[in-house]
């Protein structure tokens, strides 16, 4: 492994981890204020009106999380699988930010939060691929 692939995995890993909190975040905590706070809303009703649509998002960032995770295992069986799958989520995770920051430009910072660490792991992962 090149070392561009082994610090683009860790991002990747890294992503995934960030990821799996924004889920627990939705999915999970979504009622408490201070998560809701988190998200810009400011009252309960707000949080309760947007629980579905928080806790179904949620799920999405769970599964792109769970898709680097199992493309990072195959890596010792397959790695051309493993790195089809890593770059899967990684790429979703990147083009879900630029969503996020294209429809509301006050979103910078999560967008940044959500999109940073996937960019870098597939910009390394893909020099490691080119041969770099």
């Amino acid at each position: 492994m090149t070392v561009a692939l082994v610090i683009g995995s860790i991002l990747a890993a890294l992503a995934a981890l960030v990821h799996v909190y924004i889920f627990v975040l939705e999915s999970i905590l979504w009622s408490r204020p201070t998560t809701w706070r988190i998200f810009g809303l400011r009252t309960q009703a707000d949080a309760d009106t947007t629980r579905p649509l928080a806790y179904n998002q949620g799920f999405y960032n769970l599964f792109l999380a769970l898709g680097i995770a199992v493309g990072l295992l195959l890596y010792g069986a397959s790695f051309t699988a493993g790195v089809a799958l890593v770059l899967a989520g990684t790429v979703s995770m990147v083009l879900a930010a630029t969503v996020l920051i294209t429809s509301s430009p006050l979103s910078a910072r999560p967008a940044a939060v959500q999109g940073l660490l996937p960019l870098l792991a597939t910009v390394l992962i893909a020099i490691a691929l080119a041969g770099g």
